[in-house]
Formats: structure tokens, C-alpha cells, sequence
């Protein structure tokens, strides 16, 4: 019996070390100029467009779907066959993100299925040497977000369902899946972001994921993460392994999420660090293509999330699941052409903005930028004042964004009142912009 409990306390201690997640003891790192101005001007975007699109798009719902419906990867990789996207069209989805205000474009390079959406040397699982289509859409897209202005990020998964030097559902066992050939997989991982980095000179960012499949693996982001910045010391990277940022990052990012929140309890640290943040979410409830999800979040819950973000000092990462023949449904299109045209009348106040020094209140949030102060009310008034606590900007004049329609105001020791009378709310934002002596 003494023999059984003490390998019993044995086994639970040793599944108690193994399940621990791997702690970085990552070099110090230094962002060389070009970064920490690439930095400014991410900030300053505000607003970007996500693309989930690969293989999986053939079947309709969503991203995960080989692994929800536990599909055989011998049998899941036939997608590629199937996938012939004609109608893809780099200048529309360009134009598309132009419109509507966008300023950068985050793509799939590679998703947890393993399939690249680029030409690979590093694997045949390809969309130019795995499909009929064989041409290498990143390329294009590239190509037409240079010439619009719109920068271009990277999306690259750090999990491989396929491979089997990834060794997908394997134990842990000091910081790598037992019995497979992981250096060979970080090994591979390089030769892939090299690719991506030199193949495509004007990316700015590679945008990690899939950290959270092996929270107590040893993924070698001292070699990832120098590799890419020594190949290209401008681009920003970001891994959404939903922890603060380690160093070698240059951004913090937050899924589903605005920074300070956890409503999906992803965070066990919800700490907000000085790095630019940026906040990723869905139109409907998918990131890849979902025949069945109508859940389309409206126009007015975008512009929110827009407004939120940038009173948070983050940029919002909106998502659209191309369909499998390259189009782009028009529920996405059409809500973000309408985004695009709030924009235009309200850039002033969104982009270039950063946080004001108060914190967001339950009528809405404050964004400034030099010695404006923008005041969003996102939802209807029916008092006749709003108060501004702890506001100790001396303000110099107050007016209904977009007229010239002063607003009354008086300010105190403990913050500022502004008041509502005789004036018109909007149905979306009702900005009121104060100007600071």
C-alpha cells in the first residue's frame, strides 16, 4: 500500500511539473528606430481588416473545422482540390479595406491546418503547388496594398494539425512533444517566416498564434523573434498567446476583447503594457467562412467597437471569412462600406487620436489628439449634463463636432460639466470636440 501512494504522489507530481507552462528567459531587446517609428504610425491606423481564408472555406464552417468534425488529415487535405478561388480579386478586397477606412491588412499566411496561402519551398501544402489556382495570392494582395498605401501584416499559426514533426496532441516532456522531431519543426517555422519576410519586403508585422495549444512548450521565440527582426528590424511582431507581452514583442493584442477587459476569459494577466495595442474581433461570430452563422453584428455595434478602441489608445482588427471562390459576402461589404462612410465624417476624431486621460464612463469615452479633446457619447442623454470626473484640461471652448453649435460648459476642480440642452444626439456617436488652452 506504502508503495502505491508513493507512486501515485510520484505521478501526480511529475503531470503537476509537466504541466507547467515554459517560462521565456528571453535576451533584452532594443526595437531599432524604424520600429519604434513603424510603432507611431501603427497607433495612429486605428482601424484594420483580418482575412481568415484558406482550404477550410471550401466547407463552410469556419476555420476549425477539421478538428470540430475531427476530420482524418489524409482526408482534409483533398480540400486543396477543391479549392479554385476565380473571383479572387486583390484590387477589390483592397479597395473594399480602403473604403472603409482602413489602414492595414492582416491576412492567414498559414493557419492551424498547415495549408499556406503563399508559394512555400518549405512544404508542397500550397496554394500554388497544392491547388488548380497556383497563383500565390499574397503575392497580389501585396502587390495592390503598396500601391493603395494600406500596409500589410501577417498572420502565421505556431500550430500545425499535420505535421508530424509538430506532433499534434502529443504529451509534453521538457518543453517538446514527446518523441517527434521538434527542432526540425521550429527549424521549418524559420525557413517559412524568412519567406514571408524577404519574398514580401513591404510586410510590417507577423502576427503570431496558436501559443495557447502548448502554453508548456519551449516555441524558441529567442530564435523566432530575432530571425525576423534581423531580416527586417522595422517589422513589428505580436503573438496572441494572451499573456503580456514577452520581450522581443512590439505590440500587445487582445482577442475578442478590449484592453482592460476579459469578458472571454482568455486572460489570466490582464495587465495593459506601453506597447501599441490592438483589439481583434468578428463581424458575425466566425473568423473563416460559415455558411450558417447570420449573426452580423450592425453598423452602429462596429463603430463601437471603433470608438472603444481608440479611447482605449487601440487600433480595431475587424475579421472577414472570404468565401472558398474568393469573394467576400456582401453583409461584410456592405456594413463596412457604411463604417467607411461614418469615417469620413468623423476621421478627425479617431485617427491619430490616443486616449484621454479618463477612464471610460457608461455613457461613453474620450479620445484627443494634440489640444482637442473629442467627447463620444455612445448612447442617448436624457439628463441634461454629462460630467467629465477628474478632467483638469483647462478647456477654452466646447462645440457639437461637425457644426458650429457651442455647447455650454463649466468646469470645476473635480472635473468638467457639459451641458445637453437644446442639442441634437445622434443616433451612432454624438462627439461634442473641446478645445484645450
Amino acid at each position: 500500500m506504502k508503495k502505491i501512494m508513493l507512486f501515485l504522489i510520484s505521478f501526480f507530481l511529475l503531470l503537476q511539473v509537466q504541466s507547467q507552462p515554459y517560462t521565456y528567459p528571453l535576451p533584452a531587446y532594443s526595437p531599432a528606430q524604424a520600429n519604434l517609428e513603424y510603432r507611431e504610425r501603427f497607433r495612429d491606423m486605428k482601424f484594420g481588416l483580418f482575412i481568415h481564408w484558406g482550404v477550410y472555406s471550401v466547407l463552410g464552417d469556419g476555420e476549425w473545422v477539421m478538428y470540430h468534425k475531427k476530420i482524418p488529415y489524409d482526408n482534409y487535405k483533398r480540400l486543396a482540390d477543391f479549392f479554385n478561388p476565380v473571383g479572387f480579386s486583390a484590387k477589390e478586397w483592397v479597395q473594399m479595406a480602403k473604403n472603409a477606412g482602413m489602414k492595414y491588412i492582416t491576412i492567414t499566411s498559414r493557419h492551424h491546418d498547415g495549408f499556406s496561402m503563399f508559394k512555400t519551398n518549405a512544404s508542397s501544402y500550397n496554394i500554388v503547388d497544392a491547388t488548380t489556382y497556383k497563383n500565390d495570392i499574397l503575392k497580389e494582395l501585396a502587390k495592390e496594398a503598396e500601391k493603395e498605401g494600406i500596409a500589410l501584416h501577417f498572420y502565421y499559426s505556431l500550430v500545425d494539425w499535420g505535421r508530424t514533426d509538430y506532433g499534434h496532441g502529443k504529451r509534453i516532456v521538457d518543453g517538446k512533444p514527446e518523441n517527434t522531431e521538434w527542432e526540425n519543426y521550429i527549424s521549418f517555422m524559420k525557413k517559412q517566416l524568412t519567406e514571408l519576410i524577404t519574398n514580401y519586403p513591404n510586410v510590417k508585422c507577423i502576427w503570431f498564434d496558436g501559443h495557447w495549444d502548448r502554453k508548456d512548450a519551449n516555441w524558441h521565440y529567442d530564435e523566432l523573434y530575432s530571425l525576423i527582426h534581423k531580416l527586417n528590424p522595422e517589422i513589428l511582431i505580436g503573438n496572441n498567446h494572451h499573456m503580456p507581452p514577452l520581450p522581443g514583442e512590439d505590440l500587445q493584442m487582445f482577442e475578442k476583447d478590449l484592453p482592460g477587459e476579459n469578458k472571454t476569459g482568455y486572460r489570466k494577466d490582464n495587465s495593459i503594457g506601453a506597447l501599441p495595442l490592438e483589439t481583434c474581433e468578428t463581424i458575425n461570430n466566425s473568423w473563416g467562412y460559415n455558411i450558417n452563422d447570420r449573426n452580423y453584428k450592425s453598423v452602429k455595434q462596429i463603430i463601437h467597437l471603433l470608438v472603444n478602441a481608440a479611447g482605449r489608445n487601440a487600433n480595431l482588427l475587424l475579421n472577414v471569412g472570404p468565401m472558398p471562390n474568393g469573394k467576400i459576402q456582401s453583409e461584410f461589404t456592405d456594413t463596412l462600406a457604411a463604417v467607411g462612410r461614418w469615417l469620413q465624417k468623423n476621421a478627425e476624431t479617431i485617427y491619430g487620436t490616443r486616449a484621454g486621460d479618463m477612464q471610460p464612463q457608461d455613457w461613453g469615452i474620450v479620445t484627443s489628439k494634440n489640444k482637442t479633446i473629442y467627447v463620444h457619447l455612445l448612447k442617448k442623454i436624457n439628463n441634461d449634463y454629462i460630467f467629465l470626473p477628474g478632467l483638469e484640461n483647462n478647456i477654452r471652448t466646447a462645440s457639437l463636432f461637425g457644426s458650429k453649435q457651442d455647447i455650454r460648459f463649466k468646469q470645476v476642480p473635480e472635473g468638467l460639466f457639459i451641458y445637453l440642452n437644446n442639442m441634437i444626439q445622434d443616433d451612432i456617436d454624438t462627439v461634442i470636440r473641446l478645445e484645450v488652452h
